[in-house]
C-alpha cells in the first residue's frame, strides 16, 4: 500500500465517522468508542451509533467478523524491535496480565520509522483493537491526537522523555540504577570508571549517566567528560566504544554499561584487547536479561523488571477500559543490583 492510497483511505474513513456522528448527535470519540466496544458508552447511545455504522455498511467493510477475535477482545502492543530478549521480556509481562484477563494481544513492531507507526495508527479502525501498549521512545501530538479521537485507552512503556500530565506511563528508577552500579565499583576501590551509555537525546540514558556523574561526586572523584560515551543500548556500538577507552593510556579498571546488550560488546573489545573480565577492567550491564546469568563470567548488573513494567501498562490498559482511572498515571519501577562475577578490586598498579 502506497502512502497516497493510505492517505485517501483516512480521509474517507474519517469522513464516515464524521458523518455517523453528525447524524447520531453525538462526537467523534464516542462513534469510535462504540466501533471499538468501549464500556464507557450508555446502551441507548451504544444501540443508535450501531444502527448508523451498519446502514452506512461500515461495519461490513471495515471490520473483520466478530469470530475473529477472542470474547475479551483485543489489545495492541507495539514495540519498536522484536529481535532480542529485552523485547521477549516486556512481551511476556503484558500477555500474562492480558491472558488472565480473557484478552487476546497483538504485537507490532515499527523499527523506528515514522512510516511503520502511521500504518499501525492506519489499521487501529480495521479491527477490533480495544487499548494499546507502546513499548516505543516518544508518542507525537499526532499519534496522541489520534488515539484520543479514536477512544482507544493506552499506556506507554519506558518513554524517551516524560509524557504529557496526566497520560499513563511506566518507567523505571533509572538514576538510583546509575547510582548503584558506580557506587559498587567504587565500593571495590576503581577510581577510574568509564560509561557506555544509549542515546544522549533519552531521558533514560541522561539519568544513568546522572546517576553515574552523582556516585563519582559523593566518592570525591572527578568526572573526566573523556571517560563517557553515548550510543544506542546494542552490542556493536559498544564494541566500538569499550575499544576505544580501553585503549587510552590511562584506561579505565571498570566500565558502566548502559545495558547488558552494551556490555557484552565491552566484553568482545576487552578479549580483543587481551584483557580478562573481572581481571583486568571491570563490567557493569544494566536491565538482567536472562543471558547475564550465562555469560562467562556472569554478569554483574542492574536488573529493570522488564516484565513487570508491561504487567502494570497492562493493568493501567485494563482499568481505563473498564471506565476507572488508574491510581496513578506514572509508574517508576524499582531497579536492583545484581553482583555475579564480572566485578572485583582494580588490578594492582
Amino acid at each position: 500500500m502506497t502512502s497516497t492510497v493510505g492517505t485517501r483511505s483516512d480521509q474517507a474513513r474519517r469522513r464516515t465517522l464524521a458523518e455517523i456522528a453528525q447524524q447520531a448527535g453525538v462526537s467523534v470519540s464516542t462513534v469510535s468508542k462504540v466501533l471499538h466496544n468501549r464500556s464507557d458508552v450508555s446502551a441507548e447511545t451504544r444501540a443508535k451509533v450501531q444502527r448508523l455504522l451498519e446502514q452506512h455498511g461500515y461495519l461490513a467493510k471495515h471490520r473483520p467478523s466478530a469470530t475473529a477475535a477472542p470474547p475479551g477482545g483485543l489489545i495492541d502492543f507495539v514495540i519498536n524491535e522484536l529481535d532480542s530478549p529485552w523485547a521477549v521480556e516486556l512481551i511476556r509481562g503484558a500477555e500474562d496480565v492480558l491472558h488472565d484477563a480473557g484478552m487476546g494481544m497483538v504485537v507490532s513492531s515499527t523499527h523506528g520509522r515514522t512510516r511503520r507507526a502511521r500504518q499501525w495508527l492506519d489499521s487501529l479502525a480495521t479491527r477490533p483493537t480495544r487499548g494499546a501498549i507502546l513499548v516505543v521512545p516518544d508518542l507525537t501530538p499526532e499519534q496522541h491526537d489520534e488515539l484520543n479521537r479514536l477512544g482507544i485507552p493506552y499506556a506507554l512503556v519506558a518513554p524517551i522523555d516524560e509524557p504529557a500530565p496526566g497520560t499513563p506511563w511506566v518507567g523505571t528508577t533509572n538514576w538510583p540504577g546509575g547510582l548503584a552500579a558506580t557506587r559498587h565499583l567504587v565500593e571495590l576501590g576503581h577510581r577510574r570508571i568509564a560509561i557506555i551509555s544509549g542515546p544522549e537525546r533519552r531521558l533514560t540514558s541522561r539519568a544513568r549517566v546522572d546517576g553515574y556523574r552523582s556516585a563519582l561526586t559523593e566518592a570525591g572523584l572527578p568526572f573526566d567528560p573523556r571517560l563517557v560515551r553515548y550510543g544506542d543500548f546494542t552490542h556493536g556500538l559498544a564494541h566500538q566504544h569499550a575499544l576505544e577507552l580501553l585503549a587510552l593510556p590511562d584506561r579505565p579498571t571498570a566500565i558502566f554499561a548502559g545495558s547488558d546488550h552494551q556490555a557484552l560488546g565491552t566484553y568482545r573489545a576487552a578479549a580483543e584487547l587481551g584483557l580478562r573480565v573481572p581481571v583486568d577492567v571491570s563490567v557493569v550491564g544494566f536491565d538482567d536479561l536472562p543471558f547475564a546469568d550465562w555469560v562467562t563470567p556472569r554478569l554483574t548488573t542492574i536488573r529493570t523488571p522488564l516484565a513487570d513494567m508491561t504487567a502494570l501498562a497492562a493493568r493501567m490498559v485494563l482499568r481505563l477500559l473498564a471506565g476507572e482511572q488508574p491510581e496513578t498515571t506514572r509508574v517508576e519501577v524499582a531497579t536492583e543490583l545484581m553482583i555475579r562475577e564480572s566485578t572485583a578490586r582494580p588490578p594492582a598498579p
